[in-house]
């Protein structure tokens, strides 16, 4: 969500060492803004509205016209190239290897891509194939206060999901080769973009922190066959347990203990997709979503959602929240349709502001580095905070038995639901995917428009199916829609371009970090799956 403009200056470049460095700790969309000059009285904010009505065309006319001084309003614009070079710049694609000419996994391959708001990004993304069983992790992370948790949950969670579904015998072999001090089993292969980060100085830290929970898997087992679902949350709820622990604890180095600090405090929300064979499960922890793409047998497409926001547009996630506190707090654990009046998702990794007891808060931040100790949001308790824990980092899991139907998935943070409706998601992906999105009748909506609109619509898309040609990414195909979408749902060169180029400090204004994967399934080997189980 934009940030309040009243505070907007006090957050406008949001780098990490900034909002730990400084007296204000903010994300645009999840958090209010605190700073010194503010009372607790002003620190919650009213929730704000949806991106699609705060930036309408006449407010980028407003907007350009109110930056009179620049000489040639051209200035402004961004030219196709340029467009392209800016989308395109953290595009990632993976096809899945053939063997023997016959394809066996349930998944032909998957774009990604994003789109940054916040400088540096917030989001994150991930995609791995686990080694020591079937299945493909793919996921989406959405960071609020910075990107440091966002990032931790990233490179860390696949881990934890990937031992969860390990058989116990694979679980000691693993074990004993770290005894022995031999060469580890692979768990996974990242299919990583060259800018995908991942944190040297603390993979010693994640390790050790990893190989407890096998051991303790080893110690508790029971001898039965591991459930996807089980393990699933059992992945998100131990690492969110770990990132707590490890901020508890602290590191002698001085460099990880800031960073461990830092990924707990910090918070990210997480959409996770497993994919094996037929067998599709979603864990979704806070708002971001998963999207099912399915062709109907007259050709068109509808969207078959598998997950739920957690936030106060979810009736039933404000039921959860208020349950588990007492009747007293009824009024004030939800307030404003943030909880506690604070924070908009109701489930992230992190948060530890919203986790811990008000006691150990302090005690971690007196003896914690200078840069915490000074930081005026760490040293602030939340209103009405008196039945710690109001977060949680338990994922809601969805199984959903592929169909040959089922064509492709969609995750997105919801910087990508925001701006569009979940049917224009599926159709816009459906009609680049098999190359039709210039076949369909021009449709107007109901608006009056003239010969000579008519004429530019139709140049437009002539336009367009060259542009189809130079997305290679449906990922990127995806953003350029979202970012570039007109009135009449195609996509607008001069729109797009004053998006693309406005100012990092106004760019949060309009719109919010954008992470998409799109995975797209073999029909052919889900259709032979689903025969073979009857």
């Amino acid at each position: 969500m934009p940030a309040p403009t009243q505070l907007f200056p006090l957050i406008r470049n949001c780098e990490i060492g900034r909002i730990y460095n400084t007296v204000c700790y903010c994300h645009h969309k999840h958090l209010c803004c605190l700073s010194p000059h503010l009372s607790h009285n002003h620190l919650r904010c009213a929730p704000q509205k949806k991106l699609a009505t705060l930036c309408p065309k006449e407010n980028f006319n407003q907007f350009i016209h109110a930056r009179s001084y620049v000489s040639t309003p051209q200035r402004f614009y961004l030219t196709p190239p340029q467009v392209n070079s800016i989308l395109k710049a953290n595009e990632y694609s993976f096809k899945v290897p053939e063997f023997d000419g016959k394809n066996i996994s349930s998944i032909l391959g998957f774009d990604s891509n994003q789109l940054p708001a916040n400088a540096p990004i917030e989001d994150r993304r991930s995609a791995a194939t686990c080694l020591q069983t079937r299945g493909m992790l793919l996921g989406v992370f959405d960071g609020h206060a910075g990107c440091a948790c966002a990032q931790a949950v990233s490179e860390r969670l696949f881990y934890y999901i990937a031992v969860s579904l390990l058989p116990h015998e694979t679980l000691l072999e693993i074990e004993n080769a770290v005894e022995s001090g031999h060469a580890l089993l692979p768990i996974l292969q990242w299919h990583k973009h060259p800018n995908d980060y991942f944190s040297k100085e603390a993979s010693k830290l994640y390790f050790n922190s990893l190989r407890t929970y096998w051991q303790e898997l080893i110690d508790l087992n029971t001898g039965e066959t591991t459930d996807v679902k089980e393990a699933l949350i059992n992945a998100f709820k131990r690492l969110d347990n770990d990132i707590s622990l490890e901020a508890q604890v602290g590191d002698p180095n001085s460099f990880l203990n800031y960073l461990v600090l830092r990924v707990a405090f910090s918070g990210a929300t997480a959409c996770v997709a497993h994919v094996d064979g037929v067998d599709l499960h979603i864990a979704n922890t806070g708002d971001s979503r998963a999207m099912l793409g399915v062709q109907e047998e007259d050709g068109s497409w509808s969207a078959v959602t598998l997950s739920y926001d957690h936030n106060a547009q979810n009736e039933s996630e404000i039921e959860r929240v208020k349950l588990e506190h007492p009747k007293s707090e009824e009024k004030s654990v939800v307030k404003q349709d943030r909880l506690l009046g604070l924070l908009m998702p109701f489930r992230a990794f992190g948060d530890v502001k919203f986790k811990w007891s008000i006691e150990l808060q302090k005690r971690v931040i007196e003896s914690g580095p200078d840069q915490l100790n000074d930081n005026e949001y760490t040293k602030f308790i939340p209103p009405n905070y008196h039945t710690p824990p109001y977060l949680t980092a338990e994922p809601e899991v969805i199984h959903h038995k592929l169909r040959p139907q089922d064509k492709f998935l969609v995750l997105a943070t919801d910087g990508l639901w925001e701006t569009m409706h979940r049917q224009d998601v599926v159709r816009i992906v459906g009609e680049y995917l098999t190359g039709v999105h210039h076949q369909q009748p021009i449709a107007v909506g109901g608006y009056k428009v003239t010969l000579g609109q008519m004429h530019g619509l139709l140049t437009e898309r002539r336009a367009r199916i060259s542009s189809a040609f130079e997305d290679q990414n449906a990922a990127t195909h995806l953003i350029r829609h979202a970012v570039g979408n007109n009135e009449f749902g195609t996509v607008d060169h001069e729109r797009l371009s004053k998006m693309l180029s406005l100012p990092e400090e106004l760019a949060r204004m309009y719109r919010d970090d954008i992470t998409i994967i799109v995975v797209q399934f073999n029909s052919h080997i889900v259709g032979a799956c689903q025969n073979e189980e009857f």
